[in-house]
């Protein structure tokens, strides 16, 4: 099938499968490879992009379900080789140990601040909830969240 998609705000006009995975297309048609595969079954968050504002998990969203749709990879959300607000917290809150999991963080709270920027501790709990990590106890990553919130507001991301 053609696939008409925005990803990073460029437009691409693609030859896939109606089977494929955004996962797949992003990774192997576009060369995007910092959305990560996990498990390939929707349930670990490594592989969470933005489709349209709201979080998904790429490795299940199928290409059939994509037409005209608008992506943001972990690649889309930096300035100008500048981190943004939400990766900039995850350094320095120490909730990066191995990196694996850390895009899919990343995006998830980049859907989640960007649609509700005074989100309070339960949402956001509630936005990190599916992820996994097996590096850390999870709250070097609860602090970075906390702390991207502080910095959005501040910077106004």
């Amino acid at each position: 099938m053609e696939l008409k998609i925005r990803v990073n705000k460029k437009d691409y006009m693609l030859i896939v499968d109606p089977s494929d995975s955004l996962l797949d297309i992003l990774r192997e048609n576009l060369a995007l490879t910092g959305t990560k595969n996990g498990c390939k079954q929707g349930h670990c968050g490594a592989c969470t992009v933005v489709v349209n504002g709201k979080a998904v998990k790429s490795c299940i969203t199928k290409a059939r379900k994509l037409e005209n749709v608008e992506v943001i990879t972990i690649e889309g959300i930096s300035d100008n080789f500048q981190l943004h607000s939400i990766q900039k917290a995850f350094v320095e809150a120490s909730g990066i140990q191995c990196g694996f999991c850390t895009p899919g963080y990343v995006m998830e709270l980049y859907a989640l601040f960007t649609s509700n920027s005074n989100a309070n501790k339960d949402q956001i709990f509630e936005a990190l909830e599916p992820h996994l990590c097996r590096c850390t106890g999870y709250q070097p990553i609860v602090d970075a969240a906390l702390l991207a919130q502080e910095k959005i507001k501040l910077n106004r991301d």
